[in-house]
């Protein structure tokens, strides 16, 4: 299945982001916890090069905190003030306000030499649909940013005032121009990050039923009842409709059905809490390059 979007209002978001950066002190950059070098945008690092990151493993409430807690290691030895995040929970909330407040104190500390109270204006990014406006409405303590479990809810810039002196600017989701590494666009995919309209959620669901096989093989077998976890992906969509009851008249398997639920469920963390990569697996593996691993920068 080959997977690429960069629609229209994609170029625009980046030239957005662009024009924004002189008005922000911070970045704060948002990944999914279950995939965090597949939802990263190597396009980040040289368009924020020159501003302070912090970088938030969001939904961590649905990965395995295990391997998140690897992850987090990971990133945080190559550079960057990494925490993992639960805007669902508010997990991290607050390591989360302190990481962004140390990331701008250096240039909180010039204004106060000047007897300014600087207010710190950060810049939330990320991939569409990992979780933005959930982690600003969270700090927020109400809905103040558009969210939704669907890529493409934020088309414009948002800013939100958290504290007199400290404000967040909601961003569009930025996904890169081309999706060469076709494994990891598949895990945008799985994640929802990618329009579903572009592609065959059939195949869809699946590739990701064959790739839960291999990591949650109990989870797949007791929450679909199919037996022969080892069959062809092209058969296991059909195993899980049977299994689950999903038919049409006639006793057909309602395959169109039967891939969105196992999609939403998936992503709803139905099956527990899976990380789709590992950085043990992904350190020196394609995804690691194409998703350039952060270099160390006196800036993060």
């Amino acid at each position: 299945m080959q997977i690429q979007w960069y629609p229209g209002h994609m170029a625009k978001a980046r030239r957005l982001l662009a024009e924004s950066l002189r008005l922000v002190d911070v970045v704060v950059e948002l990944a999914d916890a279950r995939a965090p070098l597949a939802s990263q945008n190597p396009d980040f690092d040289d368009l924020f090069q020159d501003k302070p990151r912090v970088y938030l493993l969001n939904k961590a409430d649905l990965a395995d905190e295990e391997t998140t807690r690897r992850w987090t290691a990971y990133f945080r030895k190559r550079g960057f003030a990494a925490i993992p995040f639960s805007a669902s929970t508010g997990k991290g909330q607050a390591q989360a306000v302190r990481a962004i407040e140390q990331a701008a104190k250096p240039v909180v500390e010039r204004y106060l030499q000047k007897g300014v109270k600087k207010t710190v204006r950060a810049m939330v990014v990320g991939i569409p649909n990992v979780g933005k406006s959930s982690f600003i409405n969270r700090l927020k303590g109400s809905a103040s940013a558009k969210a939704g479990d669907r890529p493409g809810v934020t088309r414009g810039k948002q800013w939100i005032v958290l504290t007199p002196y400290l404000e967040l600017l909601d961003t569009p989701g930025l996904l890169w121009p081309k999706l060469d590494d076709q494994q990891a666009a598949l895990r945008l995919a799985y994640l929802g990050a990618i329009r579903e309209e572009i592609m065959d959620l059939q195949r869809l669901s699946a590739s990701l039923l064959g790739q839960l096989c291999r990591l949650r093989p109990e989870a797949v077998a007791q929450r679909y009842r199919i037996q022969d976890l080892g069959a062809e992906e092209d058969s296991l969509l059909e195993m899980a409709c049977r299994g689950r009851g999903w038919l049409q008249k006639g006793g057909l398997p309602d395959l169109e059905r039967g891939a969105q639920i196992v999609l939403d469920e998936f992503r709803g963390g139905k099956l527990g809490r899976i990380s789709l990569e590992s950085p043990e697996e992904e350190e020196h593996g394609p995804e690691g390059e194409r998703a350039g691993a952060p270099a160390e920068n006196d800036a993060h």
